[in-house]
């Protein structure tokens, strides 16, 4: 057999590896199907990916020792991955790595997580708009979409500043210090698309800080760093701040089928239905779990 301590391996040795012909491998890297990149106009194969591909297929997706979730922020999640990895202890590793939307999606394909969470807009919008967002993948033939729940989101701002800027077009000066997130973050495609609404430029928005969380977001303005920024009403109530609602939004999560009906995911989704989960959401403000693990989209539905 062909040297296998390589990084990458090419489709020949991929291949022997795994007792294929040539023609199988090019036609399940064309189709997303294994672990693969093209960057340098010929297909590679890392191994490390291809073996926890193998691992994962011959699990049927029901691994129970990790959930790795990456993509938008939330503190409800966030709130939930903090007990579950409490619950398991050293049993399985429950890990939320905050990414933005886009990132998490890249991630995701890449094999690098196991799940995504996303938010692109409106929740009236997002049966539509997010199915577009992942078929930018061709990875996302073997991806499901699954509705978490819907929270609030509009601008968080110092709770002195709320009835000065009850209507957000009032924060539109050259005084009003804005903290923004990074592009391809859910939150910052919600501040540019109501700029747009307001006929105002997102060059003249006086922007001191990029934050690359819900949390450091409302840091921010609570340290008197910035005036108003994008988020959601559970992070302005956690830091204690005012909050100015402009819509809900649908916060869903981007599954690879095969980790779909994986324990830990399972267990997730049972957590933000119980009694537990359900009160948590209260607390936090802002949520409706009513259609908590709904299946929103899958490829092979259209």
């Amino acid at each position: 057999m062909s040297d296998m301590n390589n990084a990458f391996l090419n489709a020949r040795q991929l291949a022997e590896y795994l007792h294929l012909n040539e023609k199988k491998v090019y036609a399940m890297a064309a189709e997303g199907e294994i672990p693969a990149t093209k960057l340098t106009g010929k297909w590679l194969f890392p191994k490390s990916l291809v073996d926890r591909w193998l691992l994962e297929s011959c699990h049927s997706g029901m691994m129970a020792d990790r959930l790795l979730l990456s993509g938008s922020d939330d503190p409800l999640l966030q709130a939930a991955a903090n007990r579950l990895t409490q619950q398991l202890r050293t049993k399985a590793l429950f890990s939320y790595t905050v990414t933005g939307t886009k990132l998490g999606l890249d991630l995701l394909a890449q094999g690098h997580a196991d799940a995504c969470a996303i938010h692109w807009g409106r929740a009236e919008e997002s049966e539509l708009r997010h199915p577009a967002l992942l078929q930018q993948y061709t990875q996302s033939k073997h991806w499901i979409l699954v509705h978490l729940f819907c929270r609030s989101q509009g601008f968080i701002v110092r709770t002195m500043d709320q009835s000065r800027l009850e209507d957000p077009v009032e924060a539109l000066d050259y005084s009003t210090r804005w903290v923004v997130r990074q592009e391809g973050a859910g939150s910052q495609r919600f501040l540019n698309e109501w700029l747009a609404g307001q006929a105002f430029p997102y060059d003249s928005l006086t922007v001191g800080s990029t934050a690359y969380s819900e949390r450091e977001v409302a840091s921010l303005i609570a340290k008197g760093e910035a005036d108003i920024g994008p988020g959601t009403l559970s992070a302005a109530r956690e830091f204690g701040l005012g909050f100015i609602p402009v819509c809900d939004e649908s916060f869903d999560l981007v599954v690879p089928r095969n980790v779909y009906f994986r324990k830990l995911l399972q267990q997730l989704f049972e957590f933000f239905q119980s009694p537990e989960g359900v009160d948590l959401a209260q607390r936090l403000q802002g949520y409706d779990l009513s259609r908590c693990g709904r299946l929103v989209w899958s490829a092979d539905a259209g």
